[in-house]
């Protein structure tokens, strides 16, 4: 049983009927308080409006996806943890929903046991904290809002560019391999080319280094690369 007298908030959002009803029999039978949306928009209202303690996330919703729902969530400093439920395959969508902000993946077909256990476990860690805004020189990044800023000006970065700068970040003034930057980003199972490191950097190098005229971006010949301040 999860949390027997508990009045713990679960909000699941999930538009296939038969799963989210399951889903509610289940939970609700194990202690949980459950409120039912069957599309993105209902869901992040409800969200928006009231205390839940977890969300359960599907990702193909009708109107507003799952990553959308996440990321709004995020960007209103909703920090409850979410665990998000999906019938794709492939690891882009797995990277792609923890980097608009989910904290566990769980694909479909799925035990209920094995979802009851992930949900204590995320329970058991509690409310994350928002994340610190990183800076170098004049470059901010906000992991949370996922906001990045040269100075006042704001800098449109895809979730793959920003995963790769906030990686730099984390570890500016010191060299990060091509090898750390694929682990990290794309995942230690990618098997791709590892030029796809080369082509990232490149980008961010033209949205946030050329256009104000300043190099953060080194690349250490052989090796990787180094973020340091604005030089």
């Amino acid at each position: 049983m999860a949390t027997k007298g508990a009045r713990v908030r679960v909000l699941l959002i999930e538009d296939d009927p038969r799963q989210a009803s399951s889903l509610l029999r289940g939970l609700t039978g194990d202690g949980f308080v459950v409120d039912v949306a069957g599309d993105g928009s209902t869901g992040l209202a409800i969200a928006l409006a009231s205390e839940v303690d977890v969300v359960v996330l599907d990702l193909m919703l009708p109107g507003m996806n799952g990553f959308e729902v996440c990321r709004r969530l995020r960007d209103a400093a909703v920090w409850a943890p979410i665990l998000v439920l999906t019938a794709k395959t492939g690891e882009y969508d797995e990277i792609e929903a923890l980097d608009t902000g989910a904290d566990d993946f769980l694909m479909k077909p799925f035990s209920y046991e094995v979802l009851l256990a992930r949900l204590r476990a995320l329970l058991r860690r509690g409310v994350r904290e928002r994340p610190a805004i990183l800076t170098v020189g004049s470059l901010q990044l906000d992991p949370a809002t996922r906001v990045c800023r040269r100075g006042d000006a704001a800098v449109s970065l895809t979730p793959r560019e920003f995963s790769v700068l906030e990686y730099l970040m984390h570890h500016a003034g010191r060299v990060v391999t091509k090898d750390e930057l694929l682990d990290h980003v794309w995942g230690v199972d990618f098997v791709g080319s590892a030029n796809i490191a080369e082509v990232y950097v490149s980008y961010l190098r033209k949205k946030i280094d050329r256009p104000f005229e300043v190099v953060t971006i080194e690349t250490v010949a052989g090796v990787g690369y180094r973020l340091v301040r604005d030089g």
